[in-house]
């Protein structure tokens, strides 16, 4: 048996898990309380013309009574300073509708030496098929002498075939000849 014996630990215990359906609860419920906050806010804005802080009621469960009370409790010279720490606001998350379409895309360092990349080497390709690049003219040049020994070796066979057949034909005119 192993040092500390058969303990009531936590590894033996059966593990619980959550239904479909409880999450399912929980994220409608969640849903509704948002909807609940916004309902209040957009209340809350036209109220808040017309009321004064003081009016409100501490612990009525609003955010911004939270936010004040935190700005309240501030002690010594904290409060007295400003600090603009960026890490320390809440970043707040735009809406589609603030984002600007309109704006220029800005392109990494990487994006842009890519399209660059991809001009060059098109305006290279037209020039190429144009025949104004150095290798467009070695590539002709090299073209051009291999079409003229391909017609030498053309004539040449041409010669060739014609000396063959001259000589088969007096091949048989001599047989022929002796036959007679």
């Amino acid at each position: 048996m192993p040092k500390g014996g058969k303990k009531g630990g936590h590894k033996g215990r059966m593990r619980t898990y959550t239904s479909p359906e409880e999450i399912d609860a929980q994220m409608k419920a969640e849903k509704e309380r948002r909807k609940q906050e916004q309902e209040q806010e957009e209340a809350g804005e036209g109220a808040a013309q017309n009321e004064t802080s003081e009016e409100k009621l501490p612990g009525s469960g609003s955010e911004d009574s939270d936010d004040e009370d935190s700005l309240r409790r501030r002690a010594g010279v904290e409060g007295l300073i400003e600090i603009e720490n960026p890490n320390r606001a809440a970043q707040k998350s735009k809406k589609v509708t603030q984002i600007e379409l309109d704006e220029p895309k800005q392109l990494s360092r990487r994006e842009r030496e890519e399209i660059e990349k991809q001009k060059a080497k098109e305006r290279y390709m037209k020039m190429h098929l144009a025949g104004k690049t150095d290798q467009a003219k070695a590539d002709l040049a090299r073209l051009a002498i291999i079409r003229k020994q391909r017609e030498e070796a053309a004539k040449k066979k041409e010669e060739e075939k014609k000396a063959r057949e001259a000589a088969a034909a007096a091949a048989r005119g001599v047989n022929s000849l002796s036959l007679k």
